[in-house]
């Protein structure tokens, strides 16, 4: 409605905007759409770079987890470079494997480590002990 109306010459951009209760800045975006594409419609924007991760290069990834899911971030860029030729930042190696809905989290079923965690003298505490020393001196 509004770019047949704009194109019979019925008002500016401005008036049919306050005419047809749109912003002026829309206006004026798809105007200048249909003048280059020739499209009435907005076409969607692609936002950043097309991934160099293709389907194949996500299948080798998920075919690695499956084979070891222990592998890590480096390990995984590795395998990507070796067998597909791409080479990714570590960050973008998780990206891509967020991206698969892929999780780098410890098991909840893998036992617990068999070195023991410090403990501390019962009720006394390292920093009481160090003030009670200060206060001797």
């Amino acid at each position: 409605m509004f770019l047949s109306a704009y194109a019979a010459g019925k008002g500016t951009q401005a008036e049919l905007a306050m005419v047809f209760g749109v912003s002026v800045g829309w206006a004026e975006k798809v105007c200048r759409q249909q003048r280059k594409s020739g499209q009435a419609e907005r076409i969607e924007q692609r936002h950043g770079p097309v991934s160099r991760v293709d389907a194949t290069g996500k299948a080798c990834l998920l075919k690695a987890i499956q084979e070891r899911p222990d592998l890590t971030l480096a390990e995984l860029q590795v395998i990507l470079l070796e067998q597909q030729g791409v080479r990714l930042c570590i960050a973008q190696v998780a990206n891509v494997l967020k991206r698969l809905g892929m999780r780098l989290k410890k098991s909840r079923s893998t036992p617990p480590s068999a070195t023991p965690m410090p403990t501390v003298r019962s009720g006394v505490s390292s920093s009481s002990a160090f003030v009670q020393r200060r206060r001797n001196t």
